[in-house]
This record gives C-alpha cells, structure tokens and sequence, in this order.
C-alpha cells in the first residue's frame, strides 16, 4: 500500500505517524511518503504559539469536541515521559479575560482546575471584570515537529521536498491513496470557497519572568484580534492579530505597533523584554473542517483522498484527534479493498 501524505505542518506529520503506528504490523509493505514545499522552521505549525486552547465557542462539529479531547489525554499522557522535552510539551496555567461575563467553554471539563476568577484576581487585570483561570499545555511547535520528523524517519517514512501541483500528479506516481493536509493552501489542489487565510503576526521575546499566559478577548471584535501573551519553554510569543482573507505574508509595522502597545498594556514588564523576532502565518480558516474521504477518478485510475485541513488556529489543539479519525478512515479504505487486518488499539 503505498501512502503520500501532503503537507509537512503539525497536521501532516502527525497523521503519517498515527496511520504507520496503527497499520504497519497489520499491512505489509506500508510505503508511506510525505510531500511538501515547506518543511520545519517554515510552516504554519512553527508560527504558532501552541497554546493547548480551542476556540470559546462550541464547535458545530460534536465530533470536534471529542478530537480535541483526545489530543490533550494524548499530550497529557507524555507530560512526565522522557520524550517530553524534546516534544517542546510542558504544563502551562493562565487566565481568560474578558469585559463581561460569558458562558463557560465546552473544554472547561478537559483542562486542569478550570475555575472562574476571584474579585481579588481581577483586581490585577483592571481593564477586565470576568475571566477564567486553568491548567493547560504548551506544545511548541517547532520542537514537536522536529520530534515527529525524527520518529517518522525512524519508521523509514520519506520525505520529499515538492510542491504538488495537483492530486492527479500524485496518482501518476503511483500512491494508492493520498492524505491531503495542505492547510491554507489546499484550494490549490481542489477549489474550496469556504476556506480563506486567516493572517497572523506573532513576535517572540526573552521575558522569562512572565510564568502565565493571558489572553484577552473580545467578542465584538472577533478571534484572535485582542493582545495574548503565551510563554514558552524558552521565549514568550505575544499577539493579537486576525486578518481575515489576507495573504500578506510579511510583517507590517502598524501590526507590529498593536500587539506591542497591546501586550505591553496588559503586562507593563514586557517594556524591558529583548524582542528575539517576529513571524508571519495563515491560519486555514474554515466554517467546518474538513475531515472526510473522496474518491477521485483520473482516466481509468480511481484513486482515493482523505481530507484533513481546516483547522483555524487550532491545529496544535485538534491534531492527534483528527489523526486517529483519519487513521480510521485509512482502515475502511483497506477494508473494502479486502487488505485489512484489525489493527491494534490505540489505547
């Protein structure tokens, strides 16, 4: 069976891993290769900040919510192993502020010691009168995509450095089935009108005594357009942008100005915090994600896609869940194809 995985972000490489773990003893031979044009420090997944945190409203996906369940027991699963260094994977606690109350967030049963915030904690964030604190994880990007690099290649799963101009391209090269996690840029491959950048600027700074995130919000304003503050195992990332439709893909100094002024407001410390650099991303935002199966005809060659971007700016947040689902989907392919053996439980 011969696999090609598009797409070398967090989704990518994370899916390739999850199928090879649960296919390899049960389907002789498993060929599996990944494809892209950026590989680690230049993708998506190594802007992020990788904050363990979906978005404040309910998915209208339910399954969403149980993917995202998965992926932090599975994270939290690795928080005292060995590996977890490497990953880039640590605990992390923080507060949720916003100008009036809201409803609690459909995770608040999923992280660690959810609770509200007391007056006296408050009185720290004068601008804010309501807000959460908990217990979550950092999973920094980079780290962990060099982590899983190192255990896909373990696994002798290759790597090609291309950009694929089309799926048809790829099933004249062979691959029985392709796993398309191109994130933003997948409407290249398929026109998607429901799936649009959503830009980001990020910048990281030496502030190692800023021990908690923050994140403020604010509704009337959308997702993301308010300052964060996320520390890091090494720096602190600090934000606030969300350009909708924007495929800008350098830094811009008004931008620069907002998440300075913005952050620098919200913890005045970081005045005399060294800024280390500054980065620009496109989440691949989209109304739903879109996690299913398609069958593609090319001549008389069928060829099988299992779809696997979407996921806004959450990718960190959703990706082990949306693997294994993925990894199922991988199964009933080779069940109607009479290859498949029951793999072995993930559990």
């Amino acid at each position: 069976m011969r696999v090609v995985v598009i797409g070398a972000g967090v989704i990518g490489l994370s899916t390739a891993l999850c199928i090879h773990q649960q296919y390899h003893s049960a389907l002789q031979p498993l060929d599996i290769k990944v494809y892209a044009d950026r590989f680690t420090p230049f993708t998506t997944t190594d802007v992020a900040a990788g904050l363990w945190q979906p978005y404040i409203t309910k998915p209208s996906d339910p399954q969403e919510i149980e993917w995202n369940k998965q992926t932090f027991d599975y994270l939290l699963g690795h928080i005292h192993s060995p590996n977890s260094e490497k990953m880039g994977l640590a605990l992390v606690s923080g507060y949720n502020l916003f100008r009036e109350a809201v409803p609690d967030p459909f995770w608040k049963d999923i992280v660690l010691g959810f609770r509200k915030l007391t007056p006296r904690e408050l009185d720290v964030f004068p601008e804010y009168s309501y807000g959460w604190f908990n217990t979550s994880l950092i999973l920094e990007g980079k780290r962990y995509l060099e982590w899983l690099t190192e255990r896909l290649m373990e696994r002798g799963v290759k790597f090609f450095q291309r950009k694929v101009e089309s799926f048809e391209e790829v099933a004249q090269g062979g691959a029985d089935v392709i796993i398309n996690c191109t994130g933003v840029w997948a409407g290249t491959l398929q026109p998607d009108p429901l799936l649009q950048p959503g830009r980001g600027q990020i910048m990281k700074v030496n502030a190692p005594w800023v021990k908690h995130f923050i994140i403020t919000h604010d509704p009337d304003g959308g997702i993301y357009k308010s300052p964060y503050i996320i520390p890091g195992l090494q720096t602190v990332t600090l934000g606030g942008i969300f350009q909708l439709g924007n495929w800008r893909e350098t830094n811009n100094m008004q931008d620069h100005k907002t998440i300075w002024e913005g952050c620098c407001k919200l913890e005045p410390t970081l005045k005399d915090a060294n800024i280390i650099g500054e980065w620009t991303g496109f989440r691949p935002i989209r109304s739903k994600m879109r996690l299913e199966r398609e069958k593609l005809h090319f001549g008389s060659s069928n060829i099988e896609v299992i779809h696997n971007y979407g996921h806004g700016g959450y990718g960190l947040t959703i990706h082990w869940g949306c693997a294994l689902e993925v990894a199922r989907l991988f199964g009933k392919v080779l069940e109607e194809r009479n290859l498949s053996r029951k793999p072995p439980s993930h559990l």
